[in-house]
């Protein structure tokens, strides 16, 4: 995406590099609420409008994403719901 790598669920975009962080798809409600931490801004790339369900991390060391790993699990369930993907923990008969 971008350039950059790109993480799926699916055929489904949940994250992306991009710059200097990390692009995530959250519902929106969840977005707004991050919104107000120091490290998330909104997610424009290539200077395009705000995206209403993405958010971007910017974090100076790589290794203090793992502060994130809920944003990050969050998305990838978001984005199952909204792909229909299923894993053999959640599949139905």
């Amino acid at each position: 995406m971008f350039g950059y790598p790109a993480y799926y669920v699916g055929r489904k975009l949940f994250a992306c590099v991009y710059g200097e962080g990390i692009g995530v798809k959250v519902p929106e409600e969840v977005a707004t609420r991050l919104l107000s931490k120091r490290h998330i801004v909104p997610f424009q790339p290539l200077g395009k409008p705000r995206m209403r369900e993405w958010i971007q991390i910017n974090r100076e060391k790589s290794a203090d994403y793992q502060r994130d790993l809920d944003i990050f699990q969050g998305s990838i369930d978001f984005v199952r719901r909204l792909s229909g993907v299923t894993t053999r923990k959640n599949r139905t008969r």
